[in-house]
């Protein structure tokens, strides 16, 4: 089955590349798909964060691609035949919006996973990297060995 992760990774995060390597374990193939949100202001285009994400992601993974959409999530996946849309939830605010995102997508056709967000990286957005800059973005592209932090602990003035 193929998934979709859907987004607007303004800029993709520490968070981000967990769930998608958490959704690679779940599907055949992955879609991280940079989005066009009206409500959000980027810095860049769908384009040029497509291409942030692509050089951020483990080459190795091969059934992980980025494309970048500025239409409905649902269509995307209708068009592309893709079975389910993967979010990553942070806390219960996340839920309650991804909740009411989730059940106009299952209406439309597409079941939505949620994927909590692992303790480590509950308190990490793109908000908080784009205020603190690149000390929470992720390096490079290997990953971390099991029980490794994939960041280190907030600045204390977070």
């Amino acid at each position: 089955m193929r998934a979709v992760y859907p987004g607007s990774f303004d800029p993709f995060t520490p968070g981000h590349l967990n769930v998608v390597n958490r959704a690679r374990d779940l599907f055949d193939e992955v879609v991280v798909l940079v989005a066009v949100n009206s409500i959000k202001h980027p810095g860049t285009d769908e384009e040029e964060r497509a291409a942030a994400v692509r050089a951020i992601l483990p080459v190795e993974w091969t059934s992980v691609t980025v494309a970048a959409w500025s239409g409905l999530t649902s269509t995307y996946c209708r068009r592309h035949e893709v079975g389910v849309i993967v979010r990553g939830v942070r806390n219960t605010t996340d839920l309650r919006t991804e909740y009411q995102l989730a059940a106009m997508n299952q209406s439309l056709g597409v079941p939505t996973v949620f994927l909590p967000a692992q303790p480590e990286l509950a308190a990490v957005s793109s908000t908080a990297v784009r205020t603190l800059g690149s000390d929470l973005r992720p390096r490079s592209r290997r990953l971390p060995d099991i029980g490794e932090p994939l960041v280190g602990p907030p600045p204390d003035d977070f």
